[in-house]
């Protein structure tokens, strides 16, 4: 029953006779405010930069403080000085880079090619003879390779090259035809060429794939270069035969943890690069 003096409560109207009330008629609080946007996450985190870089640098240095007060033999020395492992580190790095450059060259447009119409039946011979190069055993791939082309850095390099196309070839075959046939046929029709689609369309949805597959080719490179010596290569595999065929084992140390923390640093750069090259567009969403 409303009051004598015929005034209405506050916040209560009415219309056509009819009175209702207002629900936020007298209310004080403020609309509630957009949460704000949230932000995605580094690619790249701290722990990610420093933890692996660290501990080789532990590594290294608890290897370079035991060999200084380690009591060695002259066989062990004369292996180890006049900047031996300096020279052997710096060959290694070589071939591995030099066998790298030259398997990105050759797979990733190799991969390109198989993918288009014209060259789709090849693709089947083509992996089948990456294959061959990596189901032969690398020793005796290499044997071969001396006994055709003798020794010396060529017949290594062409030796790791073959052993390390497979994975980057499969992975830009694989990663070209796992894009979705509608988000092509959606770039042919705003009318772009061909060269446009897989330049700006295909190669960058391929990306995480083929970056993997350069990351596995890296690894494989700086293992299999240390085969490089029983060609005439040079590289760290010559400390560790070294330290086999003489028994020295600080020799065959010094060679085993500088290919091991090589192999190390490599993965760990072409893990930093796969993240950072990767299309964000590619990321999933907040």
């Amino acid at each position: 029953m409303r009051a004598a003096s015929g005034r209405r409560p506050e916040g209560e109207h009415e219309v056509k006779g009819l009175a209702f009330r207002d629900e936020g008629a007298g209310s004080d609080e403020p609309d509630a405010a957009p949460p704000p946007p949230r932000t995605k996450p580094p690619r790249v985190t701290w722990q990610k930069l420093t933890f692996l870089p660290a501990v080789l640098i532990a590594v290294l240095l608890a290897t370079w403080l035991w060999f200084e007060q380690a009591d060695l033999d002259a066989l062990t020395r004369n292996a180890l000085s006049d900047g031996q492992v300096s020279k052997a580190l710096w060959q290694h790095i070589q071939l591995t880079a030099i066998s790298t450059f030259f398997v990105l060259i050759i797979a990733i447009p190799l991969g390109i090619l198989l993918t288009r119409r014209m060259f789709r039946r090849a693709g089947p011979a083509a992996m089948a003879f990456a294959n061959m190069g990596q189901a032969t055993p690398a020793i005796g791939l290499l044997a071969l390779l001396v006994i055709w082309l003798g020794i010396g850095r060529r017949a290594a390099l062409i030796g790791i090259i073959a052993y390390a196309v497979l994975p980057v070839l499969a992975n830009t075959i694989a990663g070209l035809k796992a894009n979705d046939p509608t988000l092509l046929e959606a770039a042919r029709g705003i009318g772009m060429s061909p060269l446009g689609v897989l330049m700006r369309v295909e190669l960058p949805l391929a990306v995480p794939l083929i970056l993997a597959g350069v990351r596995t080719a890296l690894v494989l490179n700086v293992g299999t270069a240390t085969l490089a010596t029983f060609g005439g290569g040079g590289g760290l595999g010559v400390l560790i035969t070294t330290g086999i065929t003489s028994q020295r084992m600080p020799v065959l140390m010094v060679g085993s943890i500088l290919t091991v923390a090589l192999a190390l640093l490599v993965d760990w750069l072409a893990s930093l690069a796969e993240l950072l090259l990767r299309p964000r567009g590619l990321e999933a969403g907040p």
